[in-house]
């Protein structure tokens, strides 16, 4: 497709968009950010200003980006930026795209009743978003964030960097780099893992048809990784650490059942933003009488 019109005012520009983008159950979202993203302008500047004209490098930009969201491309990856609890971070295609509902899991870890200077592990981090949210709410905590992507590890670095938090990552599968006697023990561990099953239709609709797979599907009905956390986790909390998971709205139950099962206390679920079961947590209390 050509630029939308010689010279547009924001409003035609906008017009244009959604057109293209009829398709997309967000076509003027999608389109004010795209817009606003080739002006470096927040989204209330388009209608504060809508008879300013664009220029035709603009036009182009603008043009190019439309034309890649109706091909399906996420908005995070064309603007290479996604919020996440009010943090600005920087995303690629090596990473799962920050969810909103995620954040449930930073609010319940907030929630807890950790220690001033709590150690808290983030598993398979990505971006960092999670651990990045924790430690912009509590900056006395010591944050671990790890991911087995070497990409996924360079770009939460950045992340951290950009933020000016400090946060130490480092590449491991899960706890595979963590060793028991290397590291104190965590007051809380947390994880948004895989956990959709291979055969699941939604992997070819929307946004995950361009992320990774490794970071959305798992074995044993999209269990297998939530299962080996639960059980590895024991070795690395501390005397009363939470476990906190992020899991499919139809595994509610079979989480906890498997919460339950390793041993864990204080076991529950809570829900997103959609009033679904998408969290389970649980206490590790091993030396308190049951």
């Amino acid at each position: 497709m050509t630029a939308p019109l010689s010279k547009p005012g924001l409003r035609a520009a906008l017009a244009w968009a959604q057109t293209q983008l009829k398709a997309s159950e967000s076509a003027r979202l999608d389109a004010e950010v795209l817009l606003a993203h080739v002006l470096q302008q927040s989204r209330t500047y388009l209608h504060t200003w809508p008879e300013r004209e664009l220029d035709k490098d603009q036009q182009q930009r603008f043009a190019a980006l439309v034309n890649a969201r109706a091909t399906g491309q996420p908005i995070a990856h064309l603007t290479g930026t996604r919020e996440f609890w009010s943090l600005e971070l920087l995303v690629n295609d090596s990473t799962l795209i920050p969810r909103p509902d995620t954040e449930i899991l930073v609010a319940k870890v907030l929630a807890l009743k950790l220690a001033q200077t709590a150690q808290v592990l983030d598993l398979g981090t990505g971006t960092g978003a999670i651990a990045l949210a924790l430690k912009s709410e509590r900056p006395e905590w010591t944050l671990t964030a790890v991911d087995q992507s070497s990409a996924a590890v360079a770009l939460a670095k950045t992340n951290a960097a950009r933020l000016k938090l400090d946060l130490r990552v480092m590449q491991s599968h899960w706890f595979s780099a963590l060793e028991p006697s290397d590291v104190s023990g965590f007051d809380a561990i947390v994880a948004n893992p895989p956990y959709i099953t291979a055969d699941d239709p939604h992997l070819e609709r929307g946004d995950v048809r361009f992320e990774p797979r490794a970071a959305l599907v798992a074995a044993n009905q999209g269990f297998a990784d939530l299962e080996h956390i639960i059980d590895q986790a024991r070795r690395f909390l501390n005397h009363r650490g939470w476990l906190i998971l992020e899991h499919g709205w139809q595994q509610a139950a079979g989480c906890r059942e498997r919460l339950a099962n390793a041993g864990y206390t204080a076991v529950a679920s809570g829900k997103d933003y959609a009033n679904l079961e998408r969290i389970s947590f649980a206490q590790w209390t091993p030396n308190d009488v049951q």
